[in-house]
């Protein structure tokens, strides 16, 4: 395969949408091994997605030490949550990368572990007021939708008026955990709610699965989305498909020997990829949840 030349930007329209050396991962039928530089074009999103387990106080001044340092000359626009009831989040413009960021929290593995397998596993339909248009038959978490509601109105917001201020039409939305899910659960939202000709792109890292058969096929027709996770992270494995959750196509796995696979279509079950690495919860590893990705452990 001939080689691509890889920066920061061209990873926004090119590994963040699925696509390696020419092949959407979507369309590919076997898997495909990240180069060295390709795997290097996501740490700059790694970072922020870290940087959202910081205090709202510090991603406003971008003054939160090593994850904010990771990514100098970031324009913080606005930022939020408590930590507890409501994720930490943050929007603003990373001139190195030429978009807009949004960066939801996650939470500790045990709790979000506890969350997706002993809490309420119900669907709902998206909001019609939030995701026009959307079909009641696409479904999600319950619990994620909710959370996600309670920043939205504030996230566009900022979105807007980061946009407006920069002159950019591309967003990238990232977020570790339940952070992940609120990430893929925004790019919805955002798209829907943007002006026409705006691109969002989502990078979620440890990503659960967020909703039903008809919501993966929705994210593949009409997002641009990554979701890794790294080495046996049980959080990507659950909910089980057996409930009826979905992951969407896109799926980048690290293995144990620090290689990331590109694995094709939703739900691989090769051994290189999630669903055939952690068979079940009893195989897998949860301190693999906050890494390393490629050396980032998340939180602040």
């Amino acid at each position: 395969m001939a080689a691509r030349a890889f920066t920061y930007a061209s990873a926004i329209t090119a590994l963040v949408a699925g696509f390696v050396d020419g092949a959407a991962v979507s369309k590919r039928q076997s898997i495909t091994t990240l180069s060295t530089d390709e795997i290097g074009a996501f740490k700059p999103f790694t970072f922020f997605a870290s940087t959202a387990y910081c205090n709202p106080s510090e991603t406003l001044t971008w003054s939160c030490g090593m994850n904010c340092d990771a990514n100098p000359g970031f324009q913080p626009v606005a930022s939020g949550g408590d930590g507890g009831s409501v994720q930490f989040w943050f929007v603003g413009f990373a001139p190195a990368q030429n978009t807009i960021i949004v960066s939801h929290q996650g939470t500790d593995p045990h709790n979000i572990m506890s969350l997706l397998t002993d809490g309420d596993l119900t669907r709902r339909s998206l909001d019609p007021t939030l995701f026009p248009g959307v079909s009641s038959s696409v479904e999600v978490h319950n619990g994620f939708a909710g959370s996600q509601a309670s920043t939205a109105a504030a996230v566009l917001a900022a979105v807007k008026q980061a946009m407006s201020a920069h002159d950019t039409n591309t967003v990238t939305v990232v977020g570790h955990s339940l952070g992940a899910a609120l990430a893929l659960l925004d790019s919805v939202f955002l798209s829907l709610n943007l002006p026409s000709g705006t691109t969002v792109n989502t990078i979620g890292y440890g990503m659960p699965r967020v909703g039903n058969q008809e919501f993966v096929d929705y994210i593949d027709a009409h997002q641009n989305v990554t979701h890794v996770n790294n080495q046996k992270d049980p959080i990507p494995t659950v909910p089980g498909l057996f409930l009826g959750y979905h992951h969407s196509s896109g799926e980048v796995h690290i293995q144990a020997s620090n290689a990331w696979d590109a694995c094709p279509g939703q739900d691989s079950d090769s051994k290189s990829c999630i669903v055939g690495d952690v068979p079940n919860i009893f195989e897998s590893t949860e301190s693999n949840h906050i890494g390393p990705y490629d050396s980032v452990t998340m939180g602040c």
